[in-house]
């Protein structure tokens, strides 16, 4: 049996996060925005949600099974990939966000999220060499200097050129104050650069005529750890005298993935020659700060993959639940009345739910991040630009983690609805499932993640972030009891968020006496305390605007009742937990602190 084409996200959906809940079109009262209105964010949002489903979507599966080559010290891609990174490209993907003064859209960053998620969600791995390079070249155009910007960031921008970022190295995954890549000042002005990196995604196709590798090394005589890393542009081919020549770039492997096929993950050798020409981006010793922008840009990116992986399968899912018929309903007692389709079994209905608070209420928080990136460097006033950016940075982490882990929980519940046809590969959920782990693991783990949150976010300022976090929410409170929310809702969120700032205080205060491990200890368990809480933030802010929306006689009523009926499973279900969760926070429980190597 197969099931209705796959919608990949719903539009309805984007609309109403943009338009209804977060009222984006504010953003076209600020200066930057000035040219924009909802009429252009719907011509681009619809520009690619249709290359989406009609031309990305139906490369997945080939491209899925016919990983890229590695042949001759050369990486070849799918002839698929090939056929759908231009279009890509004048689509406007590589610049979207950026601004006219570079040949972008000047977009909101809240608009372009919710447009890639759909290309995302049709094919992650060939949106992946578009992703990496508007990273890369977004760090020239930065840090670099007029001639870096000249020579590598307009082709990289016009999709000419590729870019990477390649930080980790076989003895330095995550650990970036290990670096061992060398780079060596030339009296021409450049920098010879010699070392290994690993992981590489994209590092190397046949898509582009370069490749531009934003390159993390030591520059000789560096001071040791994090304070001594250098950033550099390392073009796989190198301009000199007119023309491209090859750098001493070379590809030492190919990593064989689980999912994400399609975009290659490399060994990358560099120098081995002794003529890898690098070229210094921003100051010397700088450049995990400079880094940090890439970063931190690509762990939102990866909060929203992860949401467009669990959105694809869960519309999958649903589809395959409304005409896959199966038993009939409990109590019935005539064996031979026809079956009914699995949606009407109450524990698929189950399943569906969970997975539609997950991807709805994780689509919420990479858009309400999204969104706060655009106050934060285009808001008129000071004041409201600082805010957005405590709340930016508090929530990146948890933008990223959130969606990746329970995104993979909404991926296997996909695959159960499925049942047996979901354990195969006949069916697209296993794929899904598989691309899906990467999201927990790339651009910092989820420990890192953790870590990251309550011991930098949370405390930084005095706990101004979380204090801005509170006002937050204490207005989407007040929101939804103007709207005639159910009370019972905001007042349970009110006290969870309580609970979350005593816990903080807690714990800082154990930092504060020195004792950093009981501080960090339980901060996966912190993470997942605070993600629950701001889902449920967000899922209070859709409640009110469905209730707002079915007030005004906004069609269709289904739509707001679903809304309802999914905040209500987060708010009554979910949250609830937040209790145990901080307990075990509070509680210093130190099993796996004590655990030695030795008794595993």
């Amino acid at each position: 049996m197969t099931p209705p084409q796959n919608p990949l996200l719903n539009d309805r959906d984007v609309e109403f996060l943009l338009y209804e809940v977060l009222d984006a079109t504010r953003l076209c009262e600020l200066p930057y925005f000035a040219d924009h209105a909802r009429d252009t964010f719907d011509l681009y949002l619809q520009s690619c949600r249709r290359f989406a489903r009609e031309v990305l979507f139906p490369t997945y599966r080939p491209v899925d099974e016919a990983p890229p080559r590695f042949e001759g010290g050369a990486i070849t891609v799918h002839p698929a990939v090939r056929r759908v990174f231009r279009p890509m490209v004048e689509l406007g993907v590589l610049t979207a966000a950026r601004p006219a003064a570079v040949g972008g859209q000047q977009l909101p960053l809240v608009v372009a999220t919710l447009a890639g998620a759909y290309l995302q969600a049709a094919n992650l791995s060939a949106c992946g060499y578009l992703s990496l390079t508007a990273g890369a070249a977004h760090l020239i155009e930065t840090f670099g200097d007029d001639a870096l910007r000249s020579a590598f960031m307009t082709r990289m921008y016009a999709g000419e050129w590729t870019g990477t970022m390649a930080l980790t190295e076989p003895q330095a995954g995550s650990s970036l104050a290990d670096v061992q890549a060398s780079a060596v000042k030339t009296d021409a002005g450049h920098y010879l650069v010699r070392g290994s990196k690993i992981f590489i995604s994209g590092g190397d196709h046949d898509l582009t005529e370069n490749i531009v590798h934003l390159t993390l090394a030591r520059i000789e005589g560096a001071p040791r750890g994090i304070k001594g890393v250098s950033l550099f542009a390392v073009p796989k081919r190198r301009p000199e005298g007119g023309q491209l020549v090859p750098n001493d770039v070379e590809v030492a492997g190919m990593i064989h993935k689980l999912g994400w096929r399609g975009l290659p993950s490399l060994s990358l050798s560099f120098g081995e020659k002794g003529d890898c020409h690098g070229y210094l981006v921003g100051s010397p010793h700088q450049g995990v700060a400079c880094m940090f922008q890439m970063m931190n840009e690509a762990r939102i990116l990866v909060g929203a993959n992860a949401v467009a992986t669990a959105s694809a399968a869960y519309h999958e899912a649903l589809g395959y639940a409304l005409v896959r018929p199966q038993g009939r309903p409990l109590g019935a007692r005539d064996p031979g009345a026809p079956q009914v389709p699995i949606i009407e079994h109450a524990d698929v209905r189950r399943m569906l739910l969970r997975q539609k608070a997950i991807v709805e209420g994780g689509l919420a928080l990479v858009s309400t991040t999204a969104l706060y990136a655009d106050l934060a460097a285009h808001a008129a006033d000071a004041a409201e630009r600082e805010r957005a950016q405590r709340l930016l940075d508090l929530l990146t982490p948890i933008a990223k983690t959130f969606p990746a882990e329970k995104g993979f929980e909404s991926n296997a519940l996909a695959l159960q609805v499925h049942g047996g046809y979901g354990y195969s590969s006949e069916y697209l959920p296993e794929a899904w499932l598989r691309d899906q782990k990467l999201n927990s693991i790339h651009e910092g783990t989820t420990g890192i993640q953790g870590l990251d949150l309550l011991g930098r976010k949370v405390v930084a300022g005095n706990g101004a972030a979380l204090i801005a976090l509170g006002g937050e929410i204490r207005l989407t409170i007040a929101r939804a009891q103007r709207a005639g929310v159910e009370p019972a809702w905001g007042e349970r969120l009110g006290a969870a968020l309580a609970l979350l700032g005593e816990v903080t205080v807690q714990l800082a205060e154990a930092g504060m006496r020195g004792d950093t491990e009981r501080m960090l200890r339980h901060s996966a368990d912190y993470m997942e305390l605070v993600s629950v809480v701001v889902v449920a933030w967000q899922w209070l802010a859709m409640a009110a605007a469905a209730r707002e929306g079915l007030a005004r006689g906004a069609a269709p009523a289904d739509f707001y009742e679903g809304k309802l009926c999914a905040a209500q499973y987060w708010l009554s279900t979910e949250l609830p937990r937040v209790e145990v969760l901080a307990a075990l926070c509070r509680s210093g429980e130190d099993s796996y602190a004590r655990m030695q190597p030795g008794w595993f």
